[in-house]
């Protein structure tokens, strides 16, 4: 029968001597117990080869591929949903902590190195047993990840005393590991040197199902700010985004003019937020047509560094690579990651970009 075909994780995992699973592995070192931070270590170890791309001497480095700006960037930086719309990989039952150990094995600290943020969605990581969860976020840190919430702050938004509820959940979150990197190169070098010592990580503020007045969401914002974390605003132009609602039921409602995003992206970056979440649906997803408009406005009124954009299939981040090159920053699923490295790299792509994503970098 089809589940006795398909081994258990540790099965395989133990199998092979290099993939042990982190449950039966000894303790991984978390950020603050590194001695330097990931992104700061010798670039050639044991723990960190070369890829064979980069391999001049024995490996693919003959062929051309666009470099890669070292980790921490500001700019060409993908975020991964973590277990949403999977738990797990259904052929091998891999756990998602075991999973990002294998892919970190079988790849090495290179993938890490194009720098990855983790993101919960839809306040899925309130399903975890809080042992796996912190498993998960101490992995992640472990490279150098920064972990964002997803936007569970909607949901605490419809409580009745949202002040006390709101403070719980930034505690909370500090509490479980999502505090644990240094503070974003991204801002100004005074503010860095004041905040030295401190650690922070992402609380991704979405209101696609509110109505929310942009006075609030500054004052969320600073709440957040205060607690030592980095607050990450999602815009939209659709109301009623991220329930993955049809087309049709979307187009119904209508959507808000995109200068409403911007003057709001505005605000939110001079309150100090390093980075906005762009979503997808009523631009790339759940539409008709592609709002390529909407798209070009917000490259152009706002530091493409800045913004980031949901492309959660892969004619949408192959668009957004062709148009905009390899320094656009791109949220996608866990499983597309090495798919869209391959595209940023120049070596893979679809019928109008293969061959033709290429960069001018000879200092890099």
């Amino acid at each position: 029968m089809l589940p006795s075909l398909r081994p258990r994780s540790t099965a395989i995992l133990r199998a092979i001597p290099s993939l042990t699973p982190p449950s039966v592995r000894p303790a991984i070192a978390t950020t603050r117990q590194l001695s330097t931070p990931p992104h700061t270590q010798a670039p050639e170890s044991k723990q960190n080869p070369t890829i064979l791309l980069q391999d001049k001497q024995n490996g693919f480095g003959f062929a051309r591929s666009n470099p890669r700006p070292k980790k921490p960037r500001m700019k060409g930086v993908t975020e991964i949903r973590g277990p949403y719309y999977s738990v797990l990989p259904s052929l091998l039952h891999l756990s998602i902590p075991e999973l990002l150990y294998a892919v970190r094995l079988m790849m090495g600290d290179r993938l890490w190195e194009s720098g990855i943020w983790l993101m919960y969605s839809r306040r899925s990581f309130s399903l975890f047993p809080e042992k796996q969860l912190r498993e998960l976020m101490d992995l992640a840190h472990e490279h150098g990840v920064y972990v964002s919430t997803g936007g569970w702050a909607e949901h605490l938004l419809t409580h009745a005393d949202t002040g006390s509820i709101f403070e719980k959940y930034l505690l909370k979150c500090k509490d479980l590991g999502f505090s644990l990197l240094p503070f974003p190169p991204i801002f100004p070098q005074s503010t860095i040197s004041i905040l030295t010592r401190i650690r922070f990580d992402v609380i991704e503020l979405s209101s696609g199902f509110l109505s929310f007045p942009s006075s609030d969401w500054l004052r969320l914002i600073d709440t957040v700010h205060s607690h030592n974390l980095i607050a990450k605003p999602e815009l939209g132009i659709q109301f009623g985004a991220g329930g993955d609602t049809s087309a049709s039921e979307l187009s119904a409602i209508g959507t808000s003019d995109p200068g409403k995003l911007i003057n709001l992206g505005r605000q939110f970056l001079d309150a100090g937020v390093e980075r906005l979440m762009i979503e997808s649906e009523g631009i790339t997803e759940n539409v008709k047509a592609w709002r390529t408009d909407v798209v070009s406005t917000i490259m152009k009124e706002l530091p493409m560094e800045r913004v980031m954009f949901e492309a959660a299939d892969p004619k949408v981040y192959n668009w957004y690579v062709r148009e905009f090159g390899v320094d656009v920053n791109l949220f996608v699923d866990h499983a597309q990651i090495v798919q869209l490295e391959c595209l940023r790299r120049g070596i893979w792509g679809m019928a109008d970009t293969f061959g033709k994503v290429v960069s001018y970098r000879p200092t890099e």
